[in-house]
């Protein structure tokens, strides 16, 4: 089984103790580095570039979300806490986790499950989201929170889907059109090609193309999209 290197984020020395004790059980995780502050944390995780990263929210001289503003990192993130208010949905539906202090083996055990299975994205048992849940995505590399109604339109692009929001973040995530379509709300998203998904909110007009293809045109992207006629009914039937 190969290794995941895992950094440790904690500004309590027992609290990284006792995590650093307990995920030795895990033969698949070899702990390379730890830091006490959100300074020598960028600096590590930046030089080291590790699997996953374990990271308490509140430090002193900034929280963890303001290390992930700061990072241009690939690897995985699980949140450690002990304020269950920080266990944001946004976490569990990305399968994603957190961590509430003091951590329970079987608990760290669910985390681990999870972090494993995201070697196959495509094969998890994710829940399906709703217009006011945050994903928490990896885009060109930076993790941020995305609000799932601020997603303007989704492309595929080879092995990864480029993503359009409405606060002008464009970029590449590692998820497939195929799970795109699982997880986002039908209502709210439809195909309108078999590269492309968009958010009805921001369709402007529909207007007739060449060949019996149509145009569509969204809110805040210049360029129009072009749709298959076969997906038109399904637009259509939904716009109504």
């Amino acid at each position: 089984m190969k290794k995941m290197n895992a950094v440790l984020i904690d500004d309590e020395r027992l609290a990284r103790d006792e995590l650093h004790e307990l995920l030795t059980e895990f033969e698949q995780i070899e702990i390379i580095g730890e830091a006490d502050n959100i300074s020598s944390a960028k600096s590590l995780i930046g030089k080291l570039n590790p699997d996953v990263v374990f990271l308490d929210i509140q430090m002193p001289g900034g929280s963890g979300f303001d290390l992930i503003n700061q990072l241009d990192f690939s690897g995985h993130i699980i949140f450690v806490t002990a304020f269950d208010e920080f266990a944001l949905r946004a976490f569990d539906v990305n399968a994603l986790d957190y961590l509430i202090k003091p951590i329970y083996p079987a608990r760290l055990k669910t985390a681990i499950e999870k972090l494993t299975a995201r070697k196959n994205p495509d094969n998890e048992n994710l829940s399906p989201l709703s217009p006011d849940d945050y994903m928490f995505l990896s885009i060109n590399n930076h993790k941020q929170f995305v609000k799932v109604s601020s997603l303007i339109s989704i492309i595929a692009a080879k092995d990864y889907t480029e993503v359009i929001t409405t606060n002008n973040v464009t970029g590449l995530v590692n998820k497939s059109m195929n799970e795109w379509e699982q997880r986002l709300p039908e209502n709210l998203f439809v195909r309108i090609h078999r590269s492309t998904i968009v958010n009805l909110t921001f369709v402007e007009k529909i207007e007739e193309w060449f060949s019996g293809s149509l145009r569509v045109h969204l809110k805040g992207i210049e360029e129009p999209f072009v749709m298959s006629r076969s997906y038109y009914y399904k637009i259509k039937e939904k716009m109504n």
